[in-house]
């Protein structure tokens, strides 16, 4: 049944890639340009991943959960997170996506990423995280605290969420030009046309809720998930512990192909080496967003998409001091250097750093 993970990894890795769809775009562009196109486009995949998460639970088909909220860990471990994804070029997400388009540097960000986050979960660093994560509070859910129906805060986001798109579609918008189309039809729509990011947020909040079932079928009571999946990876690599293979992991390991899959079919796979700036950056960017992601429980997945959709003080805690992380590093790496500044990770072409390998 783990096969369920692996195939939804390839779709969301297609997805992911062709509708460009990684939080560090999303929220470095609000602190670089003002733009919050991107950042409207991932409040809409958590509103709609919320309302069919609570159909399907208040039906009985799920039963998700909220971890308790560790504060400290969650703020200060986001924070650190958001700094990575910064200096990697891309969130978890983002990573393993760029890595299937043939980005080297995201593979190197990707593995430092996945060995941190192991080693803070099982290694030198499991104590400390073990000990921050049992910090906690008595609080979980915002609708628990507040002794709510879950619906409450489900259709009152659902509004913000609504409200903030119609304010947008009545901004004046410069759409991007495209060349004439080589392919028609369906080729077309999947491999050249360019998403916009609504359409692709629906897609990608859609899948979110479709994970609980799927993995809850195979005895994984969980949504989407990119931290623990990847340390697990790295853990059977070097225990062979057959147990830690599970839906999680086979949804991780699909995201990649179903990236490459994309990228080849539109043309838009190259194999491009980092300079040694990037090539430094995409080191420290990794290593930091494994020790973050670790001890905030999460990455902009499992805990900005995820918990966010759940109304967990965990996802949302997180989603605020991941934006602030980012933010922090917009302003030391890029603002500061515009030698250093890239474009944004929702546009198309090689970002600056990168050397295109025939």
């Amino acid at each position: 049944m783990i096969v369920t993970g692996f195939i939804l990894g390839i779709v969301l890795g297609f997805i992911f890639q062709r509708g460009r769809f990684c939080v560090t775009g999303a929220f470095r562009d609000v602190w670089l340009s003002k733009s919050t196109r991107w950042l409207n486009a991932f409040l809409l995949a958590i509103a709609v991943q919320a309302v069919l998460v609570q159909v399907l639970t208040a039906t009985g088909v799920i039963s998700p959960s909220a971890p308790q909220l560790a504060i400290a860990a969650v703020a200060g471990g986001s924070f650190l997170f958001g700094i990575g994804i910064v200096l990697s070029g891309g969130c978890a997400t983002g990573t393993y996506y760029r890595s299937g388009e043939g980005l080297i540097g995201s593979w190197i960000a990707l593995g430092l990423y996945a060995f941190t986050a192991a080693a803070m979960k099982y290694g030198v660093g499991a104590n400390f995280t073990e000990a921050a994560r049992n910090n906690t509070v008595d609080a979980s859910t915002i609708h628990g605290t507040l002794g709510i129906s879950a619906w409450v805060p489900v259709i009152a986001f659902g509004g913000l969420v609504a409200y903030l798109l119609v304010r947008q579609s009545r901004r004046p918008h410069n759409p991007v030009a495209q060349l004439a189309p080589k392919k028609s039809g369906l080729a077309h729509v999947l491999f050249e046309k360019r998403w916009s990011p609504n359409a692709t947020a629906i897609l990608v909040g859609a899948i979110a809720a479709l994970a609980y079932p799927l993995s809850q079928a195979t005895g994984r009571n969980s949504g989407l998930g990119i931290t623990t999946p990847s340390a697990n990876v790295v853990q059977y690599l070097v225990t062979g512990q057959a147990d830690l293979i599970d839906w999680g992991v086979a949804f991780v390991l699909g995201i990649i192909p179903g990236s490459y899959i994309a990228a080849k079919a539109s043309g838009e796979f190259r194999l491009r080496a980092p300079d040694a700036r990037t090539a430094v950056r995409s080191v420290f960017g990794g290593t930091i967003m494994g020790i973050g992601a670790a001890l905030a429980g999460g990455c902009t997945i499992g805990n900005s998409l995820v918990q966010t959709a759940l109304f967990g003080w965990q996802g949302w805690i997180a989603f605020g001091f991941t934006f602030l992380g980012v933010g922090a590093a917009a302003k030391f790496f890029i603002t500061n250097n515009s030698g250093t500044r890239t474009s944004s990770v929702a546009g198309a072409g090689v970002p600056r750093g990168l050397v295109q390998i025939q």
